[in-house]
């Protein structure tokens, strides 16, 4: 289901987003020498938001009136010919609507609130709010969301879904608590995820053309792991010890007191400061376990003492992930969107920009108040991984965020 490219167009997206208020844009829309003023100091501040040959030189080159929202839209042209849009951030991509009037609407759906239900309270009409959110799919998740340096170390699972009955793959990645992949897969096997996590791939590289991972975490699906070693092919492979725990856990729990001593002694082993203690642990849990377990508790148990060399890989690597709860916070997320929205419906392109969508909902959307007092101050998990935000608004921070579609390579030629 995922195309081999992501989501940047041939044409590439000419829009710039900036952070202007109203009636500082007012003043200078019709003003080119203030209007240049306020573009040159923003370029100055906020390069990244910019194509990368903005420096070379620019003309203004003419502006258009929305007729939906009555505001005038200028246009700027490059020396290498390539136009632009400049658009305020309170204004939603397409003159769609005023950000103040759909600020708290689109801040429900990151819950899965349903668009009947948002039509019913804010007005409009169900597929009025379900293209509004769509729209916000077409940026680069990974270039909207990182701002700042890439990180090394991810996570990557399939959350299991259905597409108007059949059984879809939507193939998650996670880094730095915030999820910078969800592309739907029509399979499990090593082609479709390697182009689902592919688009991963792209947007990260269109940031950086020589980035790779250093790690990456999964469970034990082989073919998972397949995918991340054919797209990049030096990236550590790490194993959860968490999915091997739950096995004895699933098989176990039954066992009561006995079972409380698997627990103990099984995480005694995870927590074991270093390979050669690890090593030892794993050893007298076997001990342990071939003396007081049996049938298949006894079998997971040897299972997980046997993955010992791939548990002993992650203490060369203390900044990657040795288990799976990262990644487990976003897809119970992304499950209860979905569960509430009674799964996915309509194209496959669709089903894409649903998806993609509910990603930078759950990147850029604020958290409850007690955690942002425990993050200082940082409202959601984009502003803490950048450690910035452009505005105070959670909608306006995305939108100034996904200026350019998220992408910034060169400009394009027309």
């Amino acid at each position: 289901m995922a195309e081999s490219s992501a989501t940047q167009s041939s044409r590439g997206h000419r829009t710039i987003c900036l952070p202007i208020p109203e009636a500082t844009y007012r003043q200078i829309i019709d003003d080119p020498r203030a209007f240049r003023r306020t573009l040159d100091d923003s370029f100055r501040r906020m390069p990244e938001l910019f194509p990368r040959n903005f420096d070379d030189g620019y003309q203004l080159m003419g502006h258009r009136v929305s007729v939906k929202q009555g505001v005038t839209i200028r246009r700027i042209l490059l020396n290498d010919g390539t136009a632009y849009s400049i658009r305020p951030s309170f204004l939603m991509p397409y003159m769609t609507a005023r950000v103040e009037e759909v600020e708290e609407p689109l801040f429900l759906r990151r819950f899965g609130v349903p668009f009947w239900a948002l039509a019913h309270v804010f007005g409009r009409d169900p597929m009025y709010w379900y293209r509004l959110e769509s729209g916000l799919g077409r940026a680069s998740i990974v270039g909207t969301t990182i701002k700042g340096e890439l990180p090394e170390h991810g996570l990557a699972d399939e959350h299991h879904q259905s597409l108007d009955g059949q059984k879809v793959y939507i193939a998650t990645t996670v880094a730095e608590g915030c999820c910078l992949g969800a592309e739907p897969a029509a399979t499990a096997g090593t082609d479709d995820l390697k182009a689902a996590y592919g688009v991963f791939k792209e947007e990260a590289r269109n940031i950086l053309p020589e980035y790779a991972p250093a790690t990456v975490s999964t469970d034990g699906w082989e073919w998972t792991q397949a995918a991340w070693k054919g797209l990049f092919p030096n990236v550590v492979i790490l194993l959860c010890f968490l999915h091997a725990w739950l096995k004895i856990r699933d098989r176990a729990k039954h066992l009561k007191e006995r079972f409380a001593e698997i627990s103990r002694r099984v995480w005694e082993a995870y927590h074991a400061p270093d390979r050669r203690r690890l090593a030892q642990r794993l050893r007298r849990l076997r001990e342990w376990a071939t003396h007081h377990l049996a049938g298949i508790v006894l079998e997971k148990v040897l299972a997980l003492c046997d993955k010992r060399p791939r548990w002993s890989i992650a203490y060369r690597y203390p900044e990657g992930h040795r288990t799976s709860n990262m990644l487990d916070r976003v897809m119970r997320g992304l499950n209860r969107y979905l569960e509430v929205g009674q799964h996915l419906h309509g194209s496959q392109e669709a089903c894409r920009r649903h998806c993609r969508a509910w990603a930078l909902l759950w990147n850029f959307t604020p958290w409850h108040p007690a955690t942002t007092r425990k993050t200082h101050g940082w409202r959601c998990p984009a502003e803490r991984l950048n450690q910035h935000r452009y505005h105070d608004s959670w909608l306006q921070n995305l939108l100034i965020s996904a200026s350019l579609g998220g992408y910034r390579c060169p400009s394009l030629q027309n």
